[in-house]
Parts: structure tokens; C-alpha cells; sequence
């Protein structure tokens, strides 16, 4: 390999916001947060999902919103009980 040409390669902790699971693995992602943990202080990466609060992993059918979407949605265009019948010919 080359010097100089590649990314740093190192241990990182990602966390799980949703469900507070954080996990240690490598990675070449740059990050400015830190964490303590196992009582070694790493690069901190914040995720919204993983293994641990994904639908598809956990089997579990909840709805993930963390951006307000759905509200958002339903706030443009009405509920189901709030459509208008169309006439059907």
C-alpha cells in the first residue's frame, strides 16, 4: 500500500439513538465526538438505526419517525376519515 494515500482506519464506537445501543467497530469516518467507553475513549459516530431498533432485525412492526414525517404528511393531506368520496362512473 502506498503512505500517505489512504484514510485513517481505527476502532469507533457507534450509538444507536433510538434504542441507546452503542457498539465498537472500525471504520474510516471522520468525527469530531468522543465517548468513554469500556474504559477507553473513542471517536463517537450517532446513527438513527441499526441492528438493534430496525423493524426488519427486531421483528418488531414500529414506525420509525424521527424527522416528523409522517405528521407532516398527514398535516398536507388530511387523514383517510377527512378525504373527500370521489364519484366512481
Amino acid at each position: 500500500m502506498k503512505k500517505g494515500i489512504h484514510p485513517d482506519y481505527r476502532e469507533v464506537v457507534f450509538h444507536d439513538l433510538s434504542s441507546d445501543y452503542k457498539f465498537l467497530t472500525r471504520s474510516t469516518v471522520q468525527t469530531r465526538d468522543s465517548i468513554e467507553f469500556e474504559g477507553k475513549t473513542y471517536p463517537l459516530v450517532k446513527i438513527e438505526v441499526s441492528s438493534q431498533s430496525h423493524p426488519f432485525y427486531t421483528g418488531k412492526n414500529v414506525l420509525l419517525d424521527t424527522a416528523g414525517r409522517v405528521d407532516k404528511f398527514r398535516k398536507r393531506y388530511g387523514t383517510k376519515e377527512n378525504a373527500t368520496p370521489t364519484s366512481q362512473s
